[in-house]
């Protein structure tokens, strides 16, 4: 499994509750620029519509190498395929208790093929941020002080 793009914003501002695998639906040279690392997820989110899930605002630039005449625009919504036992999930969890799904990270699986891992999450208040950090910095000095002594 070789990952392409992070999305350390959703690690930062929401707390990761249940992940699934999705796959993407794309066009002409977007593995290619995929394959390249010219991808961002930093602002992008994953809406239902019509009972079938997209990724709004995933950046996937355009190759300079591949076809001029044909070029995807680059923040396009792009379909997910989930099952859909897995979409009647998310449906059902996002419109009860108020949670949303965001992008984790892009990467291409053991059979070459591009997937995206989504998670539904809640999002963290303030206070739950300053935590965050505060516990990451104190795991930080400890294994300072461990490797140390």
């Amino acid at each position: 499994m070789k990952v392409i793009a992070r999305n350390k914003k959703a690690f930062h501002d929401f707390e990761i509750l249940e992940r699934f695998e999705a796959g993407i639906v794309l066009e002409g040279s977007e593995v290619k620029a995929i394959r390249a690392g010219r991808v961002n997820l930093k602002d992008s989110f994953i809406k239902i519509v019509k009972g079938e899930p997209f990724i709004f605002g995933m950046h996937i630039s355009h190759l300079s190498t591949s076809a001029a005449h044909f070029r995807p625009d680059e923040k396009r919504p792009r379909k997910l395929l989930l099952h859909k036992k897995e979409i009647n999930k998310l449906i059902g969890k996002t419109s009860e208790k108020g949670l949303t799904i965001v992008p984790l990270k892009l990467y291409f699986n053991n059979r070459n093929i591009a997937k995206l891992e989504i998670a539904l999450a809640k999002g963290k208040t303030l206070h739950d941020k300053r935590e965050a950090i505060k516990k990451k910095m104190m795991d930080k000095e400890a294994r300072a002080a461990m490797k140390n002594y």
